[in-house]
Order: C-alpha cells, then structure tokens, then sequence
C-alpha cells in the first residue's frame, strides 16, 4: 500500500476517526437542544422585561444572596454570569483540550484553518467596531462586544433549517467555535479585570497547581476535585479576574486521554464533560440568558442603536464584520496553507456558515457588561448585541435555507429510480457517481 505523502495538503473536516466523530456528534445533539433552551429564555426575558411587571424582574435581577464573609455576597444576575456561566467554560476548556489533543486542532496543518478564520473572525469585526466608534466619536471599551460566536445559538438555527446539507457544515461551525470560545476567554482575562487582588489570584494559581498534581497522579473522587474547584472559582472572583477564567483553566488542566495502564475507559474530561454538558447547555447558559437579554424594547432604544455609534459598532461588527472575516480568513486559509476544505463544502456553505457565525450572544452580551458598567449604556449594547444578532440570523437563515434546497434537489436526482428495480437510476445511465460534485458546481 502506497504511504501518505508528506506533501500533500492535510483535509480540514475530512473523515473523523470513530471515538471524535461520536464525540462531535454527542455535543451537536446536545449543543442544539441547548440552543433551543437558550432561544426560549431568551424569548422569556425579552417578554417579561417589556410588561407591566417589569419591575419583578429588575428586583428578582438585583436580589443578593451568598457568603458576604468570602465576597461572595452577589446578585442573582451575577451569580448568573459569573457562577453558573463559569460551568459553560469549564465545558469549552474541556473541548479545546480535546481539539488540542486527539482533535483537529492537534497538528498545524489541520489547525491552520479554523484558527485563521476564527482570528480573522475575531479581528475584522472589531476593527469594523473600532471604525466606527472612531467616525461617530464613541467610546473605544466595547471593541472585544462583536468578536464572540454563541455556538449554541448558531447550532440551533442550523438544526431547524438543515434536512440535506453534509454534516461538514456542522463540524465547521463547531471547530470554528472552539477556537473563537478561548479568543473571548483570552480577552475576557486580559482586558476585562479590575482591582486585582495579588493574595487571592495566588490561592487560585495554587489551587490549580495542586488541580494539575492530582490529575497527574491519577488521584480519582469528586470529593477532591468538587471543593478545590469552588475554592479556585472564588479565588479567581475575589481576586479581581472574570471568573469564567477559572472554569476553563480547570478544562485545560483535565486530562482527555485515559490512562489505559490504570484500566480507565474514559478519560476524567469525558467523564466531566458528559456530567456538566447538559447542565452547561439546559441551565447555566439560559439562566445567564434569562437575566442578561431582559433589554427594554422601545422606540427611543432602538434610535440610540442606529444613532450612537458603540451599539451601531457592535450590529455592524456582527452582522457584516463576521461574515466579512470569517469567509475572507478560510479562504486565505485554504489558498495559502496546506489545509484545505472538506471537498463536501462548497464556498457558499462556508459564506452561510460565516454569515451564521454573526449570531453573538452569551458571551457577546457578558463582554458587554463587563465593558459598559452603566446600566444605561448597557441597555443600548444589550439591544444591539440583540438586533445584530437577530440580522445575521435572518440573513443566515435565507442562505442555509437556500444551500438546504440545492443539497436536496442534488439528493432527488441521485435516488430516483424511476423504473422501481430498486437501483437509483444514477448507477444506470452512465451519470457521474453521486457525491463527485464539485463544490464549484453546487
């Protein structure tokens, strides 16, 4: 059998080995109900906080309950963002460490794709912010608001459009995912902290030392790791630096490969990750949801989206900066590595996914809290992080929609079989194989 050429350009989204491609299709499932989770109380907020009984949901919002001794005396919408969501991290570290792993982030030629159009995807749409804040004589603090892609958001509207498309364009968007979740990771904990605390910041980073020695010496029991992971995450809180930080440095700390000399089956990063997904995905993500998108929805708001130029930086960074450096990243990419396309995708589906990739939610709306403190300024990047998102969605809907279609005329004609001898007819007429168009040709 002829080797594999060195030379020859590595297949981004080709075929998966088994174990990843069960791995992927267990969080496409689960991610998409999430999704759907997330849309519903996200719906919820934005209802509640436009009625009559609006003000029961600024104070369930702002009531404090916790441990005021260990400063951690927060209110409900904190403890939402920085506590709960703080699980939805520790899911995407353990994800990145798997990608980084057995993944296809694990060599630089598979990686170059994903990582190129997720940097590009980050930095078009904030320089489009930065742009226009520039022109309108805005403030410069929300540039990182348009960077982020809520990946369960995206992977819902793709499940609700989606009957024939290849599950590539799945794959694609949730690789994108994982390396667009650490930018926001990274630009959460080096642009968005304030008043460190040194003595605190010092327990967590010893607390996840004594993390990684255990996980090296195989030490097994939830009963260790549950209450040093608490102890880390209020470390992190009262040491001045986004929690969410401490859930994914606990992810990449986990290991994701079993130690088959111990007789593990799965690995302590598959364990966690199949315990918290569901809890990320069905509770903490829409609890931070429900407290988060309850924007005002009135005329005088939605002037200031389109007349200011922060919440009018973040809709255009969204809706067409995504696009614009999604599709330009993958495609300078593909031209100028080794990596390439999985030859199922054509250019549009990448153009779609890109358009569909503007979706910014979770972690779009959290970045926005972090980076405008007032209330009043928060509400306007709130309603605009919402209508952006709103945009690209609709946009993206009538792409996928349309891909949807070609996929299926394309999936008729390759199994029809009109004289009913239970052979499609493909195979009979001497017509191309199925499945040997090429992209350029859908």
């Amino acid at each position: 059998m002829r080797g594999a050429d060195p030379r020859e350009r590595s297949v981004f989204l080709g075929l998966l080995p088994w174990p990843e491609r069960v791995q992927v299709a267990r969080a496409l499932r689960t991610e998409t109900v999430g999704g759907l989770v997330l849309l519903v109380a996200a719906v919820i907020a934005l209802v509640w906080a436009n009625t009559p009984w609006s003000d029961s949901y600024e104070a369930l919002s702002d009531a404090h309950f916790g441990i005021p001794a260990l400063g951690l005396d927060l209110s409900v919408e904190h403890w939402s963002s920085e506590g709960l969501l703080a699980i939805f991290f520790l899911v995407a570290g353990i994800e990145l460490k798997r990608e980084l792993v057995t993944g296809q982030l694990r060599t630089p030629a598979t990686a170059a794709l994903p990582i190129v159009a997720a940097l590009c995807g980050m930095a078009v749409p904030a320089g489009i912010y930065l742009a226009t804040v520039a022109a309108g004589g805005g403030s410069a603090e929300g540039w990182a608001v348009p960077m982020a892609t809520d990946i369960a958001f995206a992977l819902a509207v793709l499940a609700v459009l989606n009957t024939h498309l290849p599950s590539a364009t799945r794959a694609f968007l949730l690789t994108l995912a994982v390396v667009d979740d650490l930018g926001a990771i990274l630009v959460i904990a080096l642009f968005f902290t304030s008043d460190l605390n040194p003595a605190a910041l010092g327990g967590a980073a010893v607390g996840l030392v004594v993390f990684y020695l255990l996980q090296r010496f195989g030490v097994r029991g939830w009963w260790w790791y549950v209450p040093l992971g608490l102890a880390i995450w209020a470390l992190t809180y009262n040491g001045g630096v986004h929690a969410t930080v401490a859930g994914v440095a606990i992810g990449l700390i986990l290991r994701c490969a079993p130690d088959r000399k111990a007789g593990e089956k799965t690995s302590p990063g598959e364990r966690a990750e199949h315990l918290l997904r569901p809890v990320s995905a069905g509770v903490a993500v829409p609890l931070f949801a429900l407290f988060a998108a309850g924007v005002s929805v009135s005329a005088p708001t939605l002037s200031e989206v389109f007349t200011r130029p922060e919440p009018l930086g973040v809709v255009l960074g969204l809706a067409i900066g995504k696009t614009v450096g999604i599709f330009a990243g993958t495609y300078l990419a593909a031209r100028f590595t080794r990596a390439q396309l999985n030859p199922d995708l054509a250019w549009a589906d990448v153009f779609a996914l890109a358009v569909l990739a503007g979706i910014g939610f979770t972690v779009a709306l959290l970045i926005g809290e972090l980076a405008f403190p007032d209330p009043v300024e928060a509400e306007h990047i709130k309603a605009s992080v919402l209508l952006g998102s709103l945009l690209a969605a609709g946009l993206a809907a009538l792409l996928v929609k349309r891909r949807n279609v070609i996929y299926r005329r394309l999936w008729e004609e390759e199994d029809l079989d009109e004289d009913a001898d239970g052979l499609p007819d493909i195979y009979q007429h001497g017509t191309d194989d199925p499945g040997t168009h090429a992209p350029g040709e859908r």
